[in-house]
């Protein structure tokens, strides 16, 4: 019963190519390059080193602007969740910072403090630290509170409260802001590298559609995706099966 189901993504993946190349044989213009095209551009980008430079250079302000939205987010979280009264203090807040629109805080952020590398990481984190406060919110005032009960019965330290009794039970919610974080981060870095930055991917793409280059821009694509695939499945995953080895 295992096999077939293991097979289905490959069958997907190969059908998903299968219409690609249909439809570009159907539409035979360069707004929409065969696989095979997108793939020889992408090869040709690699060997050039342009891919790996301005891949890197993306790959570097999103590790930094998570990292900060996620450990920024996962405290404040934690602190409204645990308190009634801070938490109906700020809730509108959270309202309104979830509903400003991504180029909004871009364009003001570079206004305010230049185009800079800085105003460029603290837009990103701007734009994900609500969501990641939201999750982590809710995953607080979602503990047992008959086992954080017994771990004060028991006498546990702040430490291992944490680290054994608040940590399991917030850790699918932290996953859930890890996953959605780099599925948004990365789209936002492109608009913030498009508006205000000299290299990176959003450059690159921006680059490309001014000269309707659309394989490049979907060979770019590809390689961004291939990388955030490489990190859910080299990473996210492994740490996902090891932090929840403790369930039957």
């Amino acid at each position: 019963m295992t096999t077939p189901n293991k097979a289905l993504p490959t069958l997907s993946f190969i059908l998903f190519i299968a219409l690609w190349q249909g439809m570009a044989v159907y539409i035979h213009n360069n707004t929409l390059p065969s696989p095979v095209t997108v793939l020889q551009v992408l090869w040709q980008e690699i060997q050039s080193g342009a891919l790996s430079h301005h891949l890197g250079i993306t790959l570097l302000r999103l590790i930094a602007s998570f990292s900060i939205a996620m450990f920024l987010g996962c405290a404040v979280g934690i602190v409204l969740g645990q308190n009634k009264k801070l938490d109906a203090f700020f809730d509108n807040w959270l309202v309104i910072f979830l509903n400003i629109p991504a180029l909004v805080t871009i364009i003001l952020c570079y206004v305010w403090f230049g185009l800079t590398e800085s105003a460029a990481i603290l837009a990103v984190v701007i734009n994900k630290l609500p969501n990641v406060v939201v999750m982590i919110r809710e995953g607080t005032k979602a503990l047992d509170k008959d086992l954080l009960e017994m771990a004060r019965c028991y006498q546990f330290s702040k430490k291992k409260t944490f680290f054994h009794v608040i940590w399991p039970q917030l850790h699918p919610f932290v996953m859930a802001a890890t996953r959605s974080g780099l599925a948004l981060i990365w789209k936002i870095i492109l608009v913030v590298e498009l508006l205000g930055r000299s290299d990176g991917m959003g450059y690159q793409i921006h680059l490309f559609f001014q000269l309707f280059d659309v394989a490049s821009i979907l060979a770019y694509t590809i390689a961004f995706i291939a990388v955030i695939q490489s990190i859910e499945l080299l990473i996210l995953k492994p740490l996902d099966k090891k932090a929840l080895r403790w369930r039957r």
